[in-house]
């Protein structure tokens, strides 16, 4: 979509809002109730979820569209860097802009035949040594994230700790510059769903945070993520996040050699929805290792897709779970922050939400996101970022 249909179309779906956030209390998804229903707005809230009391986070006015408006903080010459990066260097080299490097597709591939196409590591060698070493960077990288969460501080700083935490234990922060993506780490408080770009807004009392961190050590990567609580999550918000640790967990159970990759999303959907709540199927776990992203990938929601898991697969699980029952997102004009869905009031309602600025009838939930890499092993799976 163009800049000027996108403005219009957020102006058009979304109120007037201060640049970081708006305050509401989020009762939504009226419209779940049928369309011939005729409610005021106080039975309406009645009708409705309560999904608790929450800033959303909205992208600032006026919109800037890309991330050339972000700061990338820079990386030691010592540190080596992922092929995905020295592919964009050596474009850079022949004069390529940062905009068509972005543009150009995936720089980094997978193997699409032979020994490698399914990703799957010689268990017992140096490759398993290397994989559960940056899977453990990883692990310390995600709780000394979390021991920086509080009320007041930015993401922006929380990633730039990130960023210095990695690079001073040698390794590279696998998100800085993939496809593009200006930061070290992906920060993703309350509505947003998932690749949330850091930024200057301060941590408010009540705010979720997600924290998905990467790192590229030793040729592979190691990735996981957690969503913390900020000060005092409502109950909403603290039972959000329970589920969503219980839903990782329920598809780590599903694992094994010999099973199927789409027990995995059965078994999160059928426990999210037993909890009230919804998956998103716009995110997938994917195969990791030497690369980034590759199969197989791994869907959180029930699917028919074939493939059974065999020893030597490593690959992440994290699922994003919402409130309610609506899990679609849409992405801000930076073309990567996603949000779950904001709804204008149905129209026999909209007089009164304007004139009494309520925003009851809006659907922002929040979504809780919770990663870890599981590699398959003879016996059974072993989950490396624990």
């Amino acid at each position: 979509m163009r800049p000027a249909l996108f403005a219009r179309f957020l102006r058009a779906n979304h109120p007037p809002c201060s640049p970081h956030r708006v305050h509401l209390r989020l009762s939504s998804q009226l419209h779940a109730a049928p369309a011939h229903a005729q409610h005021s707005p106080e039975e309406a809230v009645d009708l409705a979820p309560d999904f608790g009391d929450y800033s959303i986070i909205l992208p600032p006015e006026p919109f800037q569209f890309g991330t050339s408006h972000f700061h990338t903080l820079p990386v030691p010459s010592s540190i080596a860097l992922p092929p995905y990066m020295l592919e964009r260097e050596r474009r850079r080299a022949t004069g390529e802009s940062d905009a068509e490097i972005n543009g150009a597709g995936d720089l980094d591939p997978y193997p699409k035949d032979g020994r490698d196409r399914d990703g799957r590591i010689e268990l017992g060698g140096q490759d398993e040594v290397g994989l559960r070493a940056a899977a453990t960077l990883a692990r310390e990288v995600r709780e000394y994230a979390g021991s920086l969460v509080k009320v007041g501080v930015t993401t922006a700083a929380i990633d730039s700790a990130i960023h210095e935490y990695i690079v001073a234990h040698g390794a590279y922060p696998s998100p800085r510059l993939y496809s593009g993506f200006p930061r070290s780490s992906c920060t993703s408080v309350n509505n947003i769903i998932a690749h949330g770009i850091p930024d200057a807004r301060p941590l408010e009392d009540g705010d979720i945070v997600n924290i998905d961190v990467t790192v590229y050590l030793g040729g592979f990567h190691g990735d996981t993520s957690r969503t913390f609580l900020v000060g005092n999550v409502d109950k909403p918000g603290r039972e959000l996040v329970n589920v969503t640790t219980e839903t990782l967990e329920a598809g780590i159970s599903a694992c094994g050699p010999g099973k199927h990759f789409r027990g995995i999303g059965k078994a999160i959907q059928e426990l999210a929805l037993q909890r009230g709540h919804s998956v998103s199927s716009q995110f997938t776990g994917h195969g990791i290792g030497r690369v980034f992203h590759r199969p197989p990938w791994i869907l959180h929601d029930k699917n028919d897709e074939p493939g059974v898991m065999k020893p030597g697969h490593c690959f992440t699980i994290e699922p994003c779970i919402i409130q309610g029952s609506n899990p679609r997102g849409w992405i801000f004009p930076d073309g990567w922050t996603t949000s779950t869905e904001v709804r204008p009031p149905a129209p026999h309602h909209f007089k009164a939400h304007w004139l009494t600025n309520r925003f009851s009838e809006q659907n922002c939930a929040r979504s809780a996101q919770e990663e870890h890499m599981v590699l398959i092993t003879h016996t059974g799976a072993d989950v490396l970022t624990r």
